[in-house]
């Protein structure tokens, strides 16, 4: 967000890394869902430093299949099925999804109708025959999904001038669909959308049918790697899809307003250049597919989704925002599917491997493309990081966000503050090192989730020496440590807005 080799074989497969890993954090957590079936409901979480209630433990989703009936109209609630296949980790009376705006129908599990209620922003469900701890279940969850949102909490799906598109990003999946709505547990996905022709739908990964009946047509998609609830995406609306070949064959496709095809395919023929320049910087493309969604909505930020990024379309048509921005910004989300997707964040506090890593390579494609210094840039950044941790926490602690929303941790902090990190970084090991990390990062933990520990501890194997000491510092210390290589640079306490110098500031997802 912008506010965006394989694994060895002495390694187990990805996805058992990634239920090792989730099973220890689930189980930090498990007993609490052990309670009886006739307490009380509440709301259960995987107690993230952030965001303790976001997530649920007990469970490690598997596969997501969802399948939405769309009217035409983006004011109305679209009708849903919500299927969940999931492996238990512990003995389950209850079983909670995150879900908080739609209304729910019925819950099965297990083929057996099962009990509900809300508790908080937890849907709750009481099984017939509670599943043990090693069973795979299946919840089917009957709803509405709700474009409409009163009041402040927002999210979810976009509307656009002709349907709909979703920016799930932080915690605002379980607005449109029950899940367990936390970055560390990934599942497949399969998307069902079923709207009346004339409509185009888009989401990740590829299409595996199209069927046209009585004025309507259902579209279906599947991923072929697993995806984090955030990542969701899901676009309705009167497009063209657009198809090119970018390295190694990969299939790119862009979803555009079609009145707007023309002066968008320029920008849209860049992509497959991109990819390859990042393939130089952090090794293979990681999915099956990628490609721009551009929508005709106003949102402020653009969305690193998987294998399908949300741009605003005035991004594009703006005058005001010269080309090499725009090419960098366009980076910026694409090295997310790397850096933030494909290697996606343990924990909320873990987000600036994220933001950072797609800072850094943002910056590095306008120095290398465009002549626009990445050591201005860092010198700059360099100024205001103190005035930065002060106000949102250093890059790898970062404070709760104090309006309440979840998006209010995507701060400065987070994105030139981290890229900060990853120059001193290369500053302390080297050029070498430093390219033979990002690629080793990028390929050891592919279709998984990582810590920054772990970040630290792969930094450290590289580089051939303890860097612990030099991270402590730079990731968690209230003050910038000195730059290595630069002994004249100097914070500064000028109240300095994130940014680039010339460029008009878009409004981001930050406080």
């Amino acid at each position: 967000m912008l506010h965006t080799p394989r694994t060895p074989a002495s390694r187990p497969p990805a996805r058992s890394r990634r239920r090792l890993r989730a099973a220890a954090l689930f189980a930090s957590a498990a007993s609490v869902c052990l309670v009886a079936a006739n307490a009380p409901p509440v709301p259960l979480g995987v107690g993230d430093r952030l965001f303790p209630h976001l997530g649920n433990p007990g469970y490690d989703v598997v596969a997501y299949d969802l399948s939405f009936t769309y009217s035409g109209s983006n004011g109305r609630p679209l009708k849903a099925v919500t299927v969940i296949d999931a492996r238990t980790t512990a003995d389950l009376d209850r079983i909670n999804l995150d879900f908080a705006h739609g209304k729910v129908d019925s819950v099965e599990v297990d083929g057996e109708p099962a009990g509900f209620a809300f508790a908080g922003e937890d849907l709750v469900i009481t099984p017939a025959k509670p599943p043990a701890e090693g069973e795979l279940t299946r919840i089917t969850v009957r709803h509405s999904s709700d474009p409409v949102y009163r009041g402040a909490r927002q999210g979810g799906w976009v509307r656009t001038s002709d349907g709909l598109a979703m920016a799930n990003q932080a915690d605002v999946a379980h607005l449109v669909f029950p899940c367990n709505d936390h970055p560390l547990d990934k599942a497949r996905f399969t998307i069902r959308v079923t709207a009346p022709d004339g409509l185009t739908v888009a989401a990740n990964g590829l299409p595996t049918a199209v069927e046209r009946s009585g004025g309507t047509t259902t579209w279906t998609y599947r991923t072929a790697h697993p995806m984090a609830t955030e990542l969701a995406q899901v676009s309705i609306g009167r497009s063209t899809v657009l198809y090119r070949t970018g390295p190694h064959g990969l299939p790119v496709r862009d979803v555009v307003p079609t009145r707007h095809r023309a002066v968008l395919e320029p920008w849209l023929a860049k992509t497959p250049g991109q990819i390859a320049w990042m393939e130089s910087k952090a090794g293979p493309y990681p999915f099956e597919t990628y490609g721009l969604l551009v929508a005709d909505a106003t949102t402020g930020y653009e969305l690193e989704t998987q294998s399908l990024s949300l741009f605003e379309r005035e991004l594009f048509t703006e005058r005001a925002y010269p080309r090499w921005y725009v090419e960098s910004i366009m980076v910026h989300e694409l090295s997310h599917q790397w850096f933030g997707n494909s290697v996606g964040p343990r924990s909320w506090s873990d987000l600036w491997l994220n933001e950072g890593h797609a800072t850094w390579y943002e910056a590095l494609y306008a120095e290398e493309k465009a002549g626009k210094s990445l050591r201005d840039r860092m010198k700059a950044a360099y100024g205001a990081s103190d005035r930065w941790r002060a106000s949102g926490g250093p890059p790898a602690a970062p404070k709760p966000p104090g309006n309440g929303s979840k998006t209010g941790i995507f701060r400065a902090n987070v994105y030139d503050g981290a890229a900060l990190v990853l120059y001193a970084l290369r500053q302390e090991i080297g050029v070498p090192a430093f390219e033979l990390l990002e690629h080793e990062w990028a390929g050891r933990y592919r279709d998984g989730t990582a810590t920054t520990a772990d970040f630290v501890r792969l930094a450290s194997e590289v580089a051939g020496r303890d860097l612990n000491g030099f991270f402590q510092g730079w990731l968690y210390g209230t003050k910038t440590p000195p730059m290595p290589g630069h002994p004249d640079w100097r914070r500064t306490s000028a109240d300095r807005a994130p940014g680039v110098p010339g460029v008009p500031v878009r409004k981001g997802h930050g406080e």
